[in-house]
């Protein structure tokens, strides 16, 4: 599978190379997290509606739970729940490969969501980023195959290194032609805990899909 040459400056690099959080979820996400992983998917199209559209599909609101929780300290992820489509997955970190590229997670059997290491850890102020495969080739659905069946007040629970829980409330899901992808809305300054959850949509275009899905979660709950 050949990754597209998206490259994110590391954060391994001298302090004076090193962008911003700001810069890095607006340019570092956009241009090697989103696009390696969505060209990549690879293997049947998703199970989606014949009526997806080049632009946006919204379900839901983009506005936060009226009970949005206090923000957690950092810790990484180590496990997804998503009980409205029976997700319950490990979850792998995702950094740079050797060749600037970000990684994504590997095509197999036992698919995974992965955590983009670059982003908030769930809990933490700002938008926390997990990435999945919508079909993983012969091997059939990937972790994400259903996300788009999602609607807001749908229950997301990453379980946390620290054995803390971080529950969140879908707040809204969209189906957007990746040509449009709505990097400020996704990537840009948040002032409260929120998640991102994204795969690939619509119907397959040569090596990838032409749209992505998105769906966007608000903290509710920061459970010991």
């Amino acid at each position: 599978m050949t990754l597209p040459p998206s490259r994110v400056p590391s954060r391994r690099v001298p302090s004076e190379r090193v962008p911003s959080r700001r810069a890095l979820s607006r340019r570092a996400f956009v241009t090697a997290a989103v696009a390696s992983l969505l060209v990549s998917c690879d293997g049947q199209q998703a199970d989606r509606t014949t009526d997806d559209r080049a632009g946006a599909e919204k379900t839901g609101s983009a506005q936060p739970p009226a009970n949005a929780a206090k923000a957690l300290g950092r810790s990484v992820p180590v496990r997804l729940q998503v009980p409205a489509i029976q997700v319950d997955t490990p979850v792998m970190r995702l950094g740079l490969a050797s060749d600037g590229t970000v990684e994504v997670p590997p095509i197999a059997a036992d698919d995974k969501a992965g955590w983009y290491e670059h982003s908030p850890t769930p809990g933490q102020v700002g938008p926390s980023v997990l990435l999945g495969h919508v079909t993983v080739g012969s091997y059939g659905d990937g972790v994400f195959h259903h996300l788009s069946r999602l609607r807001r007040g749908d229950r997301i629970v990453a379980r946390l290194e620290n054995g803390r829980a971080a529950e969140f409330a879908v707040t809204d899901v969209r189906t957007v032609a990746q040509a449009q992808f709505p990097t400020d809305d996704v990537y840009g300054d948040v002032g409260r805990p929120e998640l991102r959850l994204i795969t690939c949509g619509g119907p397959r275009t040569g090596e990838g899909y032409r749209d992505s899905v998105i769906v966007f979660a608000s903290l509710s709950s920061g459970n010991p």
